[in-house]
């Protein structure tokens, strides 16, 4: 279940700030997107959101390297870091933030299992990423990916 709080308590700090924010979607296929235009008067500071399910998305939309993809896996530190910087160029934000991971039920490797999750926010002039390994079923794993973007562009801000 999605934490209305902290959504509300982001949309509120994006709108004192007068911030814009774009998104920049995997395994969460969107549903960031969705959750941060929930809110009466996102259109203030939501600019847009590109669901990059495939690596060929990712590359082409979002700018990712394909050497990063090729070296580091599409879920990865460095696969967030760049599609959060990628959103963020492409959109002209002040924020962009990713989501890249495995939902499950199927996908999982050992190296990677499912439920890993990479978010990444960037913005005036740094990035954060942060991993995370999520223990339930695919719209639960979607839903605290969103939860935990939701708590970094909280901190973030």
């Amino acid at each position: 279940m999605i934490d209305v709080q902290y959504l509300e308590k982001v949309s509120k700090k994006l709108k004192e700030k007068h911030l814009s924010i774009a998104t920049a979607e995997s395994c969460t296929g969107g549903l960031l997107s969705h959750i941060l235009t929930n809110i009466s008067g996102s259109s203030e500071y939501f600019i847009q959101g590109i669901v990059s399910y495939s690596n060929e998305s990712k590359i082409k939309s979002l700018g990712v390297p394909p050497d990063i993809i090729k070296k580091f896996g599409a879920v990865s530190k460095q696969t967030a870091k760049a599609m959060a910087l990628g959103i963020k160029n492409k959109s002209e934000a002040d924020i962009g933030v990713s989501t890249t991971g495995i939902a499950g039920p199927t996908g999982g490797v050992k190296e990677k299992p499912v439920g890993l999750v990479y978010i990444s926010v960037t913005g005036f002039e740094k990035t954060e990423v942060k991993k995370f390994l999520f223990t339930g079923n695919r719209l639960q794993n979607k839903e605290s990916t969103c939860n935990e973007a939701l708590k970094m562009l909280l901190e973030f801000i």
